[in-house]
């Protein structure tokens, strides 16, 4: 009875020695780096003059000068239930994208929060990249070297707080507050928080549907505010192991400066990427952009543009990608600078090379 007892009492000693020292293990906090840098060359056959080829495309946007769109540093932090990711960036991206912001040197810094032992629930807070769209600021995991309009003139970035539920391996649901549409600060602190959603439906692993709201009001010269409304939907599908489509929509409404009726722009965008081996990608996009009335995208006259583009990558290893791509803009009006006026058409072709570890 006694040798029972001991050898009980020894087990249950040695198993909670054991689980001590797993939760201390589960305790630590852990950090992880990473990184990712990109360098350009790009050659607009307008020759344009003025220091950026185009005032609405913000990467990859000097003509005949090699440059660095993105360069970025990134820790993770990790305790129990918490994380957070910090980033620091510099780049002609940043320059671009943040000339309304103080905080230039930050590409994300937020906290994450689970709240509950499932990770079904969690509240993230600080400046964290948008909600909206599928193509990122970070180009090595998009299917195309550069951005389409729609993800140019969409937001890349936010701060504010967003609440992400996932009851089951199919769907995942998020609410977000912001400080507005793509901002660090807020312009115009008269404004309410800008709100919005999304809805992202992963029926099997080939599929993916997302839809993303906005909400909220925009600033307008200095102090005049126009409410914004915004939808981006669009569908992710792998058709075989070579063959990859994303197809794009976006659709927004803005409160006339005068009156109260909207204004609206809206916007398409397919691509198609094959493989055509483990080291070689082929990708080609088709988009359209519609903004008559210069809410989104001001160059003085009615912004009808209709784009293709071809893109070709070779891929040494995973960490490294050497892409190259040649794009061509059609418009109704005569909106492209060239070394003397301006014409209605741009075409262009740029390559990176990017390394991410």
């Amino acid at each position: 009875m006694n040798r029972n007892f001991l050898k009980v009492a020894a087990l249950l000693l040695t198993t909670a020695v054991f689980s001590q020292e797993e939760a201390k293990e589960e305790s630590k906090v852990k950090v992880d780096f990473s990184g990712y840098l990109e360098a350009f060359y790009g050659y607009d056959f307008n020759k344009p003059t003025t220091p950026t080829r185009l005032g609405w495309i913000y990467n990859h946007s000097r003509h005949n000068e090699f440059s660095i769109n993105i360069g970025m540093l990134r820790s993770t932090i990790t305790y129990e239930n918490v994380y957070a990711n910090i980033a620091i960036q510099a780049g002609t991206y940043v320059d671009d994208n943040y000339t309304a912001e103080s905080l230039k040197l930050f590409h994300e810094a937020y906290i994450g929060v689970y709240l509950d032992k499932d990770k079904k629930h969690v509240v993230e807070a600080g400046i964290m990249p948008s909600y909206i769209g599928f193509e990122t600021s970070s180009s090595f995991s998009n299917l195309t070297l550069t951005r389409s309009i729609m993800a140019e003139n969409s937001p890349f970035y936010f701060t504010g707080v967003k609440y992400n539920y996932m009851p089951n391996d199919n769907w995942s649901l998020a609410f977000v507050t912001t400080n507005g549409w793509q901002r660090i600060e807020k312009p115009n602190n008269k404004a309410l928080p800008t709100f919005g959603t999304q809805i992202v439906y992963t029926p099997n692993e080939k599929t993916t549907l997302n839809w993303s709201t906005f909400i909220g009001d925009e600033p307008v010269g200095t102090d005049i505010l126009r409410t914004r409304y915004f939808n981006n939907l669009y569908v992710d599908y792998t058709w075989t192991e070579k063959w990859r489509t994303i197809a794009g929509f976006d659709m927004g409404f803005q409160k006339n400066v005068l009156g109260d009726e909207f204004q609206d722009w809206k916007t398409l965008t397919l691509i198609t990427q094959y493989a055509v081996s483990n080291k070689w990608n082929l990708a080609a996009r088709a988009e359209y952009y519609e903004d008559k009335e210069n809410v989104i995208i001001g160059v003085g006259a009615p912004f009808e543009v209709f784009g293709a583009s071809v893109n070709v990558d070779f891929i040494p290893n995973s960490k490294l990608k050497l892409r190259t791509e040649a794009k061509w803009f059609d418009s109704k009006e005569p909106i492209f600078n060239k070394e003397i006026g301006t014409t209605n058409s741009n075409f262009f072709i740029s390559t990176s090379l990017a390394f991410e570890f």
